[in-house]
């Protein structure tokens, strides 16, 4: 028997098929795979190589050169990447001090990358400084030399490589099935809620714990249905509180009863979002951030369901604040289900959207999501009355069928979309790969190729990788119902239920793109961004027949990441006219911010795109008129009969010293304070671009709110 001495002293027997798993990680870090007859060489010459140096025990160094003889006979170019991976120590020397530069400059200046944290707050500096090692360990062990170098250089990026190995993207959560019947959580027994007011405590409490567990948005797809049993609930103890109370021989007691039973549920529902709105704008998560959280309500038609939109709506308009100083919080981003036939002219709910409108006016939200309009979200309500919520900001799911997966098994499958999630995005920077293409003298689509393959292989990877992880990480997730298939022991793996799944092929700067091709905007042109977007398509398809796996194109939402991009551009290919000499580069398919075009004309440029983005999609008008309902009315209802997901665009402003709002406000007419809030639209969602006279958002997000024109 011959035995391994570890670098700790112990010993371990010795056993070829531990050389595989090693040098199979090592093959992967350069994308190579061993055939069986190289795996069986391997272990041979291992194996007799070990048994020639006629010793019992044997160095772990020892064993190492022997398997580095055994790869330079098989693949030297695995041989380097495992002797690479040996040496790692070294390279965590320079690893952690990058690390310590950026956990100082986080300490003493501050982070802007991500406008849904305030870094001047200990908690947040001690996730971000936590997120540096995290990007550092990602990069290290998960990314190969390719990988690397595309990152390094900007032809693609890797979204939220901080996080990406510990858990999942954005997500639509089945907090319905969560609260039925009661769930364990944090080793504690809820019982499901008997009244409206437990069932709004219960809701945040799932909604603060579980977003916590995730990176990306966190929806709660249609609250209104979700709520109303429990408004319901609470309805009938009042009923049966005043009957109990009152006279029986009162005129018009049981009217009364009704009118008190509906006044108390209405009251539960305004404090109910009223705590909503103080938890998730207050209450940061162990992610350092405040929950990005997303709620869809609108097409409840019941009473309850009815109430609870119209309560919301206001509580939102109304905003949170002291007297005369009351202005709008960013958390939960709400999206109005708009269906023409429930929400139309002298139809049911026709006073909802009325208010949601009021709302909209005055605050941007709700975004506006179209039921019954054209295109693929529309299809899938039409003809099977599912929703598809947008996860987080923009993010619409694939098609996932019950029984038949991808594709439904026949004409009464049906689609699933609550309870599913994202399990990550890596964008292409489109007008880098053409540049690169055009610089070697190269196809642009052989170009283009290799680095959609390069993203489908990073994909493939999280996949696997995430696979191995416990149900125990997110148990509200994968044991109590949270996530499709979400009913699993805390020790089984999650990988048997990634399969309805999406990861994302983003795109950003199509302008851009186009801009680089012709010397003309999508606004002008776009036709060779349309047959980019068609081609990509067409691609990513391809891989999810081969693969198995439900990729999605996801339109890109940058944020820090469209100034990132401006400066890897001009480093490698330098300012180029309407390409990189701004300080950002567009976001997905919008046209330029500085387009001076109407809103219609803005709709129906964008319109093209429309349907080959459907993982991440919005389209939003500016008004620039203060408070113009009637043609935010109008436009609103022309984006729904379109099918759009319609986003409102206002630029509003308040003074924190006399309380006066007005928009694009930058010093109070009434007071001359230059002490203001401002809220932007940052992409799909809200930010603050201003808080007492500084901003959480970025040098070229500022750039770009500056001269938005038609966004």
């Amino acid at each position: 028997m011959i035995y391994i001495i570890k670098k700790d002293g112990t010993r371990e027997e010795f056993n070829a098929e531990k050389i595989v798993t090693a040098v199979n990680k090592s093959a992967a870090r350069i994308l190579y795979k061993f055939s069986e007859e190289e795996k069986e060489f391997i272990c041979r010459f291992a194996t007799e190589k070990a048994e020639s140096l006629g010793k019992k025990e044997i160095p772990i160094q020892d064993m190492h050169n022997i398997v580095e003889g055994a790869l330079e006979r098989v693949n030297p170019a695995v041989a380097k990447s495992y002797r690479d991976y040996r040496n790692y120590k070294l390279d965590f020397i320079h690893m952690m001090d990058d690390v310590y530069t950026k956990s100082q400059a986080i300490r003493y200046i501050g982070d802007k990358s991500n406008a849904n944290t305030d870094s001047a707050l200990v908690a947040t500096k001690r996730s971000l400084i936590f997120n540096e090692l995290n990007k550092e360990l990602y990069r290290k062990f998960f990314m190969n030399r390719n990988e690397l170098q595309a990152c390094k250089d900007g032809y693609i990026y890797i979204h939220d490589q901080s996080a990406r190995l510990d858990t999942m993207n954005c997500c639509l959560f089945d907090v319905a099935t969560v609260l039925k019947d009661g769930f364990e959580m944090g080793n504690v027994w809820y019982n499901e809620p008997k009244s409206l007011d437990t069932a709004f405590d219960v809701m945040g409490d799932i909604v603060l714990s579980t977003a916590a567990q995730q990176y990306g948005g966190f929806t709660v797809p249609e609250v209104d249905k979700i709520l109303a049993p429990y408004a319901q609930k609470s309805y009938e103890k009042y009923i049966e509180e005043y009957m109990k109370y009152s006279d029986p021989s009162w005129e018009g007691r049981e009217e009364r009863a009704v009118e008190y039973a509906l006044d108390k549920v209405k009251r539960e529902y305004d404090q109910g979002w009223q705590g909503i709105e103080y938890k998730l704008n207050t209450v940061g998560s162990s992610r350092g951030d405040y929950p990005f959280v997303t709620v869809t309500l609108g097409l409840g038609t019941e009473p309850f369901e009815k109430m609870c939109s119209i309560s919301l709506l206001n509580v939102h308009k109304d905003g949170q604040g002291k007297k005369g100083h009351k202005k709008p919080v960013l958390f939960p981003k709400i999206v109005f289900l708009y269906d023409e036939n429930i929400h139309g002219e002298g139809k049911c709910c026709e006073d909802v959207f009325e208010v949601g409108l009021e709302c909209s006016a005055k605050t941007m939200y709700p975004d506006w999501l179209s039921m019954s309009g054209d295109g693929y979200i529309a299809s899938m309500y039409k003809k099977y009355k599912k929703v598809i919520s947008p996860m987080g900001c923009r993010a619409f799911l694939s098609p996932w069928y019950e029984r038949g997966g991808m594709k439904p098994a026949d004409e009464k499958d049906v689609p699933v979309f609550v309870g599913r999630f994202n399990v990550g995005a890596v964008s292409l920077h489109l007008p880098m790969i053409l540049a690169k293409a055009r610089s070697e003298s190269r196809d642009f689509y052989e170009v283009l190729d290799f680095y959609l393959e390069m993203i489908r292989n990073l994909h493939i990877r999280t996949y696997e990788y995430l696979g191995q992880m416990r149900a125990s990480t997110n148990p509200l997730a994968y044991c109590e119902g949270g996530f499709y298939g979400g009913h699993l022991q805390p020790h089984e793996k999650i990988g048997k239920i990634l399969k309805p799944m999406t990861a994302s092929f983003g795109i950003t700067a199509l302008n851009e793109l186009q801009e680089l091709y012709n010397g003309k905007s999508i606004t002008e042109d776009g036709q060779f961004a349309l047959e980019v977007l068609k081609y990509i398509n067409d691609k990513v398809n391809q891989y999810k027949e081969e693969d198995g796996y439900l990729y999605a194109i996801y339109g890109t939402p940058a944020e820090s990441l469209c100034g990132l991009q401006i400066e890897q551009f001009r480093k490698m290919y330098g300012i180029v006219e309407g390409v990189s000499d701004r300080p950002y580069v567009s976001n997905s398919f919008h046209c330029h911010v500085t387009e001076d075009i109407t809103p219609i004309e803005k709709q129906d440029l964008e319109g093209r795109f429309w349907e080959l983005c459907n993982g991440g999609k919005i389209q939003y008008v500016r008004y620039p008129v203060s408070y113009n309902k009637e043609a935010i009315r109008t436009l609103i209802r022309r984006a729904m009969a379109l099918g759009y997901y319609e986003g409102v665009n206002l630029s509003l402003a308040y003074c924190d010293d006399c309380g006066h709002e007005e928009l694009d406000m930058d010093v109070c007419p009434v007071c001359g304070s230059s002490n203001l809030t401002k809220i932007d639209r940052m992409n799909g969602y809200l930010s603050y671009s201003r808080v007492h006279g500084d901003t959480r958002l970025n040098d070229a997000k500022m750039a770009e709110i500056a001269e938005r024109k038609s966004m």
